[in-house]
């Protein structure tokens, strides 16, 4: 009888053990050099908008004005690139230019009107 119980022994360890045989064989080598990541592109930062200046009512009509202008010709443009625009044609100016323009506007209270009670 002891004999039968060692065969009976040996086959359970066998068909116990030889799963956890099998699965150590198929996991990769612990010494494997890792494969290099494939490289990604790196995402352009993207460019912060700002929105801080005051201007009279006057010169958002002028704004509005230039639009229709610019959509008479068959250009469709944003407020925002009509101040845009602005801004080139001001840095394309030289210095007395500028200042005779800058000096020509009036002055306004920077930051948002007080709410009335």
């Amino acid at each position: 009888m002891t004999t039968d119980k060692a065969e009976v022994t040996a086959k359970k360890t066998a068909t116990t053990k030889a799963p956890a045989v099998e699965k150590r064989a198929a996991r990769k080598p612990v010494n494997a050099t890792p494969e290099p990541a494939a490289k990604k592109p790196r995402k352009k930062p993207k460019v912060k908008l700002v929105r801080d200046f005051s201007m009279p009512q006057i010169e958002y009509q002028k704004i509005a004005e230039i639009k229709e202008t610019c959509l008479k010709a068959g250009l469709q443009v944003k407020r925002s690139e009509v101040l845009r625009a602005g801004l080139k044609a001001l840095g394309g100016m030289n210095e007395a230019q500028l200042m005779r323009l800058i000096a020509g506007l009036g002055k306004i209270k920077a930051g948002h009107p007080k709410k009335p009670r």
